[in-house]
């Protein structure tokens, strides 16, 4: 069990509540203040939102010095009593969840900074600030929650405004689809999450992380609930086969799709498989789940990336790959390996979106081939970018090489030989895609009418890439053995970590080159003809379709429930509502009938009245016999 998520005995500092509280807080606060003026405070709505994350950002720095020094914590009260069940709300912070504010508010602050230059004159700026101050907050009560009660309502929180924030745009259709989708598929993972925990607590009789996790359960029944827990991170985190929500994803506003690839929705499923690691290590066959799941969402993400048009997409199918990459990591044990690359990732992919906002900001549009050339002309974006294709790459010193390299070391001497060939061809993959996005964007001749007009993004949006190209370039560093793996001692509170392997190190490095050099032989210098992967190709048809999972899910799914709604409905229409409705048509014509003997004139009531009396006396002789 790693030892920094073994229960622990509670120690509570009262500053130290209260800094953990207003982490929390102020982005709440911030939503509270926008919904209520964002409307009239207009632009100057991002002041209330960066100052609160940023306040945030300031107390979780103070929160991990305090972790740093030995200090745990942990606020809890009861929030509610109904006869045996009485689920607690409280706020824990030990390394793994310190580590996860820093991530979280750091790349928010950024992220709502560079929205200021890129949502400049947007109507509803406000309440775009409202949504990514509430958005924050959910990952946060995420990151915090110590029972899982509380961490499925904060799941459910993250989950509602990513759908206000992909379809912010809901005026066109396809940004209201996409969040509709998004929604929708992440619900069927939520289900499987929710099945989990109901078992869970009929086994455990609670809900209490730490209690729990004390506990001995028995393998099968633990690996079942962990497998359950793991269809959330599934939707989430958009593993295979819950995956198709989210390249559709990106039709929100690019700071949206930085905050959710980077730090935010898609690193909650990360998150929630590494707090619930002793669980699914009483059950390992759970663990062997994720590390399948993982490889194969690494694998086809990075396969469907190599023939994507889309700048954003690209990048997109580039989050799930690296997803997968984590998944894998804490599937074959690496823990701390693949908590590492949740780190270093947020950064270098936060980078990379914010870069292509940047690119879509000056050109207006996202089709990579209406680019080329943009380097000249947006030299802090194209430096920056190609800082972060570079750690995405796995290129040493870069930080994405030091993760990488950990989780491809971890599942190598765990002796799961397939998943560590499958992850070096998937990082081959990786470094090819990313320098063919960045040699036709960033390289060659202008293309599209825009490129003679393109300039450099102002400040606003330029100091938050070099912020992230910062961190991209030393944040991996604090894995690294110069540094004594200082990030897999503090993540796990053990000194033992996996010494570099010369073999694995070596192969990584020189994938990461091959893929690169493969890319410019094919789009930097063009001296492979442009006929060399054709497009009638079979595999390229395959890949261009994304697997054809949409295509499949619409023919197996979507279109026989449509089937069935329809005649679902044509059955409440037609028998149930005619039903309701004869009885009303039936007394409607009685009433009408009746209705005409209502005429209002006293001698048409004296002639009934003698009508009835007549039959009445004809009745009564007819009783008495009389004839």
């Amino acid at each position: 069990m790693v030892d920094a998520l073994a229960p622990f005995v509670t120690t509570v500092t009262p500053w130290i509540g209260h800094v953990m509280s207003l982490i929390l807080l102020l982005p709440v606060a911030s939503f509270l203040i926008l919904v209520v003026f964002g409307k009239k405070m207009g632009e100057r709505s991002s002041y209330v939102a960066i100052s609160a994350v940023a306040a945030s950002f300031l107390l979780s720095i103070i929160a991990v010095l305090f972790v740093m020094g030995g200090g745990r914590a942990e606020l809890s009260f009861t929030w509610l009593s109904v006869g045996d069940f009485h689920p607690t709300f409280g706020l824990l912070l030990d390394p793994l969840s310190a580590m996860m504010l820093i991530v979280v508010t750091l790349v928010s602050m950024l992220v709502q900074i560079f929205s200021v230059g890129y949502m400049h004159g947007d109507k509803r700026i406000g309440w775009f600030f409202a949504c990514l101050s509430m958005f924050t907050a959910s990952m946060l009560l995420v990151v915090y929650s110590p029972n899982f009660a509380e961490t499925y309502i904060a799941w459910e929180g993250v989950g509602v405004f990513s759908y206000l924030l992909i379809g912010f745009w809901f005026e066109k259709r396809s940004a209201s689809q996409a969040a509709k989708k998004a929604f929708m598929v992440t619900r069927v993972g939520d289900l499987g999450f929710a099945i989990g925990l109901i078992l869970l607590y009929v086994v455990a009789g609670t809900l209490d992380m730490n209690k729990i996790f004390g506990m001995d359960l028995q393998a099968p029944l633990a690996a079942l609930i962990a497998i359950l827990i793991f269809c959330g991170a599934v939707g989430k985190s958009a593993q295979f086969p819950l995956h198709v929500w989210l390249p559709d994803a990106m039709e929100g506003p690019t700071p949206v799709s930085a905050l959710i690839h980077a730090a935010t929705m898609v690193a909650a499923g990360v998150y929630l498989v590494a707090r619930s690691y002793p669980l699914f290590e009483m059950g390992p066959v759970s663990l062997e789940v994720v590390a399948i799941i993982g490889t194969i969402t690494a694998f086809i993400a990075a396969s469907i990336a190599l023939t994507a048009t889309d700048i954003k997409r690209v990048l997109a199918y580039s989050t799930v790959s690296q997803l997968g990459y984590m998944m894998m990591g804490l599937g074959v044990g690496a823990f701390a390996a693949g908590m590492f690359h949740l780190f270093t990732h947020a950064f270098f992919k936060a980078l990379l979106f914010l870069g292509a906002g940047s690119v879509i900001h000056a050109v207006h549009s996202q089709e990579i081939h209406d680019m080329g050339g943009l380097g000249p002309r947006m030299k802090i974006t194209s430096l920056t970018f190609i800082i972060g294709g570079l750690a995405l790459a796995g290129v040493p010193p870069f930080s994405g090489f030091w993760s990488k390299d950990e989780i491809l070391l971890g599942a190598y001497t765990s002796g799961h030989t397939a998943i560590f060939w499958v992850g070096i061809l998937t990082a081959l993959l990786t470094a090819f895609y990313t320098f063919r996005l960045i040699f036709i964007v960033f390289f060659g001749k202008p293309r599209g009418h825009h490129v003679d007009h393109v300039h450099e993004s102002p400040p606003v949006m330029s100091v938050p890439l070099i912020i992230l190209g910062t961190l991209a370039l030393v944040a991996g560093m604090v894995g690294s053995p110069y540094l004594g793996h200082f990030f897999q001692v503090f993540i796990t509170n053990s000194h033992e970590v996996e010494h570099a392997n010369m073999f694995v190190m070596g192969l990584s490095i020189a994938v990461a080159i091959t893929g690169i050099f493969a890319a410019w032989l094919k789009y930097g210098t063009r001296l492979l003809p442009s006929g060399v992967i054709s497009k009638d190709n079979p595999i390229y048809k395959l890949l261009v379709n994304k697997y054809y999972f949409d295509e499949l899910y619409y023919y197996v799914l979507i279109k026989p429930t449509h089937a069935i709604a329809k005649y679902v409905l044509s059955f409440d229409q037609k028998i149930i509502d005619g039903a309701v409705n004869g009885v009303a048509w039936v007394s409607t014509k009685v009433g009408s009938g009746l209705r005409q003997i209502q005429t209002g004139y006293v001698q048409n009531y004296a002639l009934y009245m003698l009508a009835g009396l007549i039959v009445l006396i004809i009745w009564s002789f007819k009783i008495l016999g009389v004839y």
